[in-house]
């Protein structure tokens, strides 16, 4: 793949064979997230677990402290009360089966976050060949299946964020913006890592955190010594 003069010159301002510290990487990485636009901070972590084996499962949610930068638009699958609560709360879309049918028939997508009360799963799981693959499932360990709709949503739209293995055992996250610098991205850097941890199986063995990269939208991917999280 052919990269642009400003790819170029970044990847000349980062030494590739050292594993940074957060706060000196996370600092390289804002300075060479060069768009037009405002970048997106990704982390990647590779885990020393096995995603096949159902009990090295790492999938969680957590609350970054300073957000993501993007506005969050929320779908909540329920009825009655709960309808209102949801409203109040902030969130775009409330209902039920009439939101299956404009999602199955329409293909209306405009959305970054599915919530459902309990009693209005076995509604949604008709979604789930749809939702599903697009990581937009409502699930119990991310928070998204709850009968308090109205945190749900509230979380959602302060920064929530879901965590979960790929098929080869990396995690990817956005952690915010370039424009959020340095400071505030290590705060959010800090608050995922330690969830990642605290969700380490019983049954994995040996080193848990293979690796970690930390790289912008359109920028070079950066290293980090993630020593004090093991």
């Amino acid at each position: 793949m052919k990269h642009g003069k400003k790819y170029t010159d970044s990847v000349k301002t980062i030494d590739r064979t050292k594993q940074y510290d957060p706060a000196e990487a996370l600092s390289l990485v804002v300075d060479t997230a060069k768009a037009k636009f405002d970048e997106t901070v990704e982390v990647h972590v590779r885990l020393g677990v096995d995603s096949r084996h159902a009990d090295q499962q790492v999938r969680g949610a957590v609350v970054l402290p300073n957000g993501t930068g993007k506005q969050v638009r929320v779908l909540v699958f329920a009825k009655g009360e709960n309808v209102k609560l949801a409203e109040e709360a902030g969130a775009e879309y409330v209902g039920a089966e009439e939101f299956v049918t404009k999602i199955q028939n329409d293909g209306f997508m405009d959305f970054d976050v599915v919530i459902a009360t309990p009693d209005m799963m076995g509604v949604v799981g008709r979604l789930g060949k749809v939702l599903g693959p697009r990581g937009l499932m409502p699930n119990p360990k991310a928070g998204t299946v709850t009968p308090d709709v109205a945190r749900a949503v509230t979380e959602a739209k302060a920064g929530k964020i879901e965590y979960r293995l790929d098929k080869t055992n990396i995690i990817h996250c956005p952690i915010g913006k370039a424009s959020f610098k340095a400071e505030k991205l290590e705060e959010n850097f800090n608050t995922l890592m330690e969830a990642i941890v605290k969700a380490k199986p019983a049954a994995a063995k040996g080193q848990y955190i293979k690796s970690c990269v930390v790289a912008s939208t359109m920028g070079p991917g950066v290293r980090i010594n993630t020593a004090r999280f093991a």
